[in-house]
């Protein structure tokens, strides 16, 4: 399946959503020969919200759309070190600090400088941040900290990103990445599935991911937030969002391929579904803005389905 070609991927977009079975089973094998039954579970922290100056079209966090998320300054290293110690706690093998906005000021990048290595010392978990462009410098000085991964979405593709966000370019993001991979650190980037892009553009961005060669790959279906400008958008349906799972698994045979944002109102009443279609990796906890489900919820489910939790 490393071969799966853009023709070939772009024609299992038509199996009919109701008639996914052999489609999830095969990336389920895929999944299970690469990874055998181990789930990755990760949590995060909104380490500073609001007033982001990026006009995307789906975040309420975008000073641009007309919502109320809470909004504060960045966190001290101290509170985003207790809250990965109850993300441990909790379950998770990976905390990701995140921010709001394009990128960070000096001042609080060193906050986030310092929560990395007091994370690194002070919790067995592995560390990943999300703090928006880098620099080659800022990538250095966050792999002498201990960072392991670094999280950096690409969103959509390249041929619809201009329909979502107008205030950085695609290019900007591939080239964050880049500096990560020179500085040794590993790339989580993925994207968000019915902002509007069609079937072959959702297999652009796997293909655009691919090349990329991401270590883990979170895909977040779009919840619709209210006073976005995508807020009256339907939902993704849960057979169609699973057929999407299992062609990502597909073209990206050995990424881990993490459930993210949306999947609690996407697969409500049959969360086993995207758990036998590939996913091999999953966001646990609270979101940036939105409550998540309880861990504790999400591991029996795992446990259940007979995946292994245990760090790895």
């Amino acid at each position: 399946m490393d071969n799966l070609s853009f023709e070939q991927a772009l024609a299992l977009t038509e199996i009919p959503d109701n008639s996914i079975d052999e489609l999830a089973a095969i990336a389920n094998s895929v999944r299970s020969e690469f990874s055998a039954e181990k789930i990755d579970l990760c949590s995060i922290i909104n380490a500073r919200s609001g007033k982001c100056s990026e006009d995307c079209k789906f975040c309420t966090q975008s000073a641009h759309n007309k919502t109320e998320p809470p909004v504060y300054p960045m966190k001290t290293a101290d509170e985003i070190v207790r809250a990965a110690k109850r993300a441990q706690d909790a379950g998770a093998h990976r905390f990701c600090i995140v921010t709001s906005g394009a990128g960070l000021s000096d001042k609080d990048f060193k906050i986030a400088l310092e929560a990395i290595a007091k994370i690194k010392k002070e919790t067995a978990l592995f560390r990943c941040a999300s703090l928006g462009k880098l620099t080659k410098e800022r990538a250095q000085l966050l792999k002498e900290a201990g960072l392991n991964r670094y999280h950096h979405n690409l969103e959509t593709a390249r041929s619809f990103f201009a329909e979502i966000c107008t205030t950085h370019s695609y290019d900007e993001k591939i080239q964050t990445i880049k500096y990560l991979q020179e500085a040794g650190i590993e790339v989580c980037s993925g994207g968000i599935l019915n902002l509007g892009e069609s079937p072959t553009q959702r297999i652009e961005l796997a293909f655009e991911l691919k090349e990329l060669d991401p270590v883990s790959v979170p895909i977040n279906f779009l919840n619709p937030r209210p006073n976005t400008p995508l807020a009256n958008r339907k939902k993704i349906s849960a057979n169609e969002a699973a057929k999407y799972l299992a062609i990502f698994r597909l073209i990206l045979p050995k990424a881990y391929i993490r459930l993210a944002g949306g999947r609690a109102e996407t697969f409500a009443g049959n969360m086993e579904l995207p758990f036998k279609a590939g996913v091999n990796a999953l966001l646990i906890g609270d979101l940036l803005t939105t409550k998540g489900p309880q861990a504790c919820k999400d591991i029996n489910l795992l446990k259940s389905m007979g995946f292994s939790v245990h760090s790895h």
